[in-house]
């Protein structure tokens, strides 16, 4: 997974998986897309990037199943309005935590929750019922996407064993875009 360049044919697949055919209007454009890393103190793991930048900020089709949120958006059931969020804080989490039955050794667990939903990501969207994927843009998982819901969380890539696709962006897509059920280790998908 390379965070700083696009491999080749990576903008081909995902306009391909996404469909997008209106010329390029609903891209940022790269202005836009450093105007929003200055203002956040980021910059964006590629090929998202250049996707928003290049291809769609945002897309009424999945993935995730109400649709691709643009960059400086936050899904419809996300609850407030996100002023908490900070996203050149590092997201929290190197490992999947069920915070719903264990505290993960953590002195103040309830903070270290809010850091997950705040802090280092930007939010794809939502699978509804606070069930969002985040892409991970500041600390040591810059670039994989995870899974957060009201429970706990969870980081998507084959090297997690939750799922047989790729980490980042374009694996995420891939894997949507091949009809796969998202957590598909050990399934005959």
């Amino acid at each position: 997974m390379d965070n700083d360049q696009v491999a080749p044919g990576e903008l081909v697949a995902l306009r391909e998986a996404f469909t997008v055919d209106d010329g390029g209007a609903s891209a940022l454009g790269w202005e836009a897309v450093r105007a929003f890393e200055a203002r956040h103190g980021v910059v964006l793991p590629e090929p998202y990037r250049s996707f928003v930048a290049e291809v769609s900020d945002g897309s009424y089709q999945g993935p995730p199943e109400f649709g691709l949120v643009g960059v400086a958006e936050l899904p419809w059931d996300w609850g407030d309005d996100g002023s908490d969020r900070d996203l050149r804080k590092p997201f929290p989490l190197t490992r999947a935590w069920l915070w719903e039955e264990d505290d993960g050794d953590y002195e103040d667990p309830d903070a270290v929750i809010d850091q997950v939903r705040n802090h280092g990501s930007v939010v794809l969207g939502t699978d509804g019922c606070a069930m969002n994927w985040h892409l991970v843009v500041t600390g040591p998982h810059r670039g994989h996407i995870w899974h957060v819901t009201d429970v706990g969380a969870m980081p998507f890539g084959s090297e997690f064993g939750h799922t047989t696709s790729e980490p980042g962006f374009g694996g995420w897509v891939r894997h949507w875009a091949a009809g796969k059920e998202w957590f598909d280790a050990g399934s005959d998908q």
